[in-house]
């Protein structure tokens, strides 16, 4: 079993603590850095035991047959990971990762 992410989940998790730093989220990119690295870690590990729900349909732009799993990071925030499950070759279970958002941004739509 593998968690892969797109090349653009890739490329939003490398912008995404200079982000949360520039809105003051964290004082110090540094504690920004370590926070988008646990999550990383979090949603690579463990989305394959998360409850996951079919994602609604305003982002099956993501993929087909999405679903999506939560994180929780503190009190405010839970994270979203939207992804699609597949078997391979070899017929091992895949999670491929296509969009993550956070409750701030997307949970009127969910």
């Amino acid at each position: 079993m593998k968690v892969l992410t797109t090349p653009e989940v890739r490329q939003y998790i490398k912008e995404l603590s200079y982000i949360l730093y520039k809105k003051d989220y964290f004082s110090y990119l540094e504690y920004a850095e370590k926070y988008v690295e646990e999550l990383f870690v979090d949603i690579k590990t463990n989305l394959p035991t998360r409850l996951h729900k079919p994602a609604p349909e305003r982002y099956a732009k993501y993929g087909d047959d999405l679903h999506y799993a939560s994180f929780v990071k503190n009190k405010r925030t839970t994270w979203y990971a939207f992804f699609t499950k597949y078997r391979d070759e070899n017929g091992e279970i895949n999670y491929l990762v296509q969009y993550i958002a956070n409750n701030h941004t997307i949970a009127q739509h969910l």
